[in-house]
């Protein structure tokens, strides 16, 4: 069974990695030829409105299916190392190609209902990979994700509703129809449903929750998959985003990517930091994209897709080195353990905070400088640069307790990067994660950008981001010497970290309330009213006058009898 799973596993590696070479070259070709494939099967065709299933082939969709195949073949390779002692690794690798499937779907239609079927397939299978490890809390986790995940399948459907005016699911053909003020509703359900699954406020609350699922899920799922499902649905409909939603859409990214870089420094899980930064990087994305830089969004969805899965992989392997422990305080001193996995972590950290001429860098630094230069009121801007400062923070933070702080282990042993079945995939990411930057910039960008800007903004977010360094290193430093130093500001610091109580308000309150909700209907039309005039009742209807056709139809005498004298009495009274 072991063998037949690690074939499993690399048989699939080998065929998703000849699918996102195939798709890599296609995308570049496509591109250099200035040409778009768009394949249509009509199956249904009712009063004139066609059901028809589309897949577009265009620089932007393949581009994207090569990286989340190479991604995914990636965690295929690891997973082998990762789950090896599981007694499900089958059912596992069985999931996570459903997975990359239902991603492949969204990301090659146009049309809305091939759109749903891979939306609701991102939502079921990773319903199933939350709750992988089958636990009470996998389960609550699962709960919360696949609830809040709802909420944007629900405006994904009224949206097919309301296109049905247009004849036609197919937004590419028609998106010269959707800015119109008739389609505002239209639009606001689609910016719903991706803010659902990109997490944005007040849906963020599931992504941290569901680091339930194994590590090389996360890394599949944060990186390039589930969340940034959102973000790909929003850069087809960018050109029907009028001036009001994506006004909306702005404030709520940048809010979302504060509030989660401030949660960052007050987490020690050290999966959930990455899943808080995965949270502010979803909001980089959207932001840019709301201001109108469509290719800026989607080309730092697809660095930040490499450099993500490389920490969310080097996180997997500390975690599995130290015994399944995954609080930060607990390590510590790694470095000279697992300095392989160390130099891998750091790189891509240093990639997240967009260090100079890696692969964040080229999409993070131009997305900075084009906000900038917009007209930006001082809310955003401010809220700009706090967040980049807060990511560097809480990067150097993770960096001093987990690589170079105190030696804060047990008696652990045998920590090292011994696993080559865990390393190699991390060295193939870290290729792309040093040069897939600049190969992005010339591939999507052969003209350049001329970005004017004054000495003082130009320096602006190097010197916020040497100052969110050098905070988060003291801070931390301080935190460490003095550990009851939190407990004078418990409640600033509770709210602050917990992002800003949305756990609390997605759970616990929602939850007794639509429970409250649900036991009164359960109790007035469940049990009430449906039973009367509902299934129950109209049975017993039918079934009285079923019994009394029966007599009917018994060929009785006295039947008939009573029948001719109530027909002459009628008679008589007319």
């Amino acid at each position: 069974m072991v063998v037949w799973s690690i074939l499993l596993s690399l048989t699939s590696m080998f065929f998703l990695l000849l699918i996102s070479f195939f798709c890599v070259v296609t995308s570049v070709w496509e591109m250099l030829v200035n040409k778009c494939y768009i394949i249509e099967w009509e199956f249904l065709n009712v009063n004139s409105v066609s059901i028809v299933t589309s897949y577009i082939f265009d620089f932007m969709s393949l581009m994207f299916l090569g990286f989340v195949t190479f991604i995914s073949s990636m965690v295929l390779f690891y997973s082998g190392g990762y789950m090896l002692g599981d007694k499900n690794l089958n059912r596992f690798i069985y999931l996570v190609l459903a997975f990359v499937a239902s991603m492949g779907i969204l990301i090659i239609s146009p049309n809305l209902i091939s759109i749903l079927l891979g939306w609701d397939g991102l939502g079921l299978v990773s319903y199933a990979l939350v709750i992988y490890y089958q636990n009470e809390k996998s389960s609550n986790a699962g709960m919360l994700t696949v609830l809040s995940n709802r909420v944007g399948d629900v405006g994904l459907l009224l949206s097919i509703g309301l296109m049905v005016s247009l004849g036609d699911w197919n937004f590419v053909l028609i998106s010269a129809y959707l800015p119109s003020n008739s389609m505002a509703l239209l639009v606001s359900l689609v910016v719903i449903a991706a803010m659902t699954k990109s997490a944005q406020i007040p849906f963020s609350a599931w992504l941290p929750a569901a680091m339930a699922a194994p590590t090389p899920v996360s890394a599949l799922v944060h990186s390039s998959t589930l969340v940034t499902a959102g973000v790909y649905l929003m850069i087809r409909f960018s050109s029907a985003l009028s001036n009001s939603v994506s006004t909306c859409l702005l404030l709520i990214s940048c809010l979302t990517m504060f509030m989660s870089g401030l949660g960052a420094n007050f987490e020690y899980d050290l999966k959930k930091i990455i899943a808080l930064s995965t949270l502010s990087q979803l909001g980089v994305m959207l932001s840019i994209l709301s201001l109108g830089f469509v290719n800026l969004a989607f080309f730092h969805l697809l660095t930040h897709a490499l450099f993500k899965a490389l920490l969310f992989m080097c996180a997997g392997v500390m975690i599995h080195n130290v015994k399944d422990f995954q609080d930060i305080r607990y390590m510590g001193n790694l470095s000279k353990f697992m300095p392989l996995t160390s130099m891998c972590m750091n790189l891509a950290n240093l990639a997240l905070c967009g260090f100079p001429f890696l692969a964040g860098f080229y999409s993070k630094d131009l997305i900075l400088e084009v906000a900038t230069n917009n007209s930006l009121n001082l809310i955003i801007f401010m809220l700009y640069v706090l967040s980049t400062s807060l990511t560097v923070c809480y990067t150097f933070r993770l960096i001093f307790y987990s690589m170079f702080g105190n030696f804060n282990l047990l008696s652990y042993s045998n920590i090292s990067d011994e696993s080559s079945t865990m390393t190699n995939p991390m060295l193939g990411l870290s290729v792309g994660a040093i040069s897939m930057g600049s190969i992005l910039s010339w591939l999507m960008f052969p003209e350049m950008y001329m970005i004017c800007m004054s000495f003082f903004m130009k320096t602006l977010f190097l010197l916020v981001s040497l100052l969110g360094a050098l905070v988060g290193y003291m801070v931390n430093l301080m935190s460490v010497n003095s550990k009851l130093f939190s407990l004078g500001k418990y409640e600033w610091i509770s709210f602050m970290g917990s992002m800003w109580n949305l756990p609390f308000l997605s759970t616990y309150n929602l939850n007794r309330l639509s429970l409250n909700v649900i036991g009164n209907n359960f109790v007035l039309m469940d049990k009430g009213w449906s039973e009367l005039v509902g299934g129950q009742g109209l049975f017993k209807i039918f079934t009285y006058y079923t019994y009394k056709n029966q007599i009917l139809q018994d060929n009785k005498i006295k039947v008939f009898m009573k029948m001719f004298l109530f027909s002459l009495l009628v008679v008589l009274m007319i």
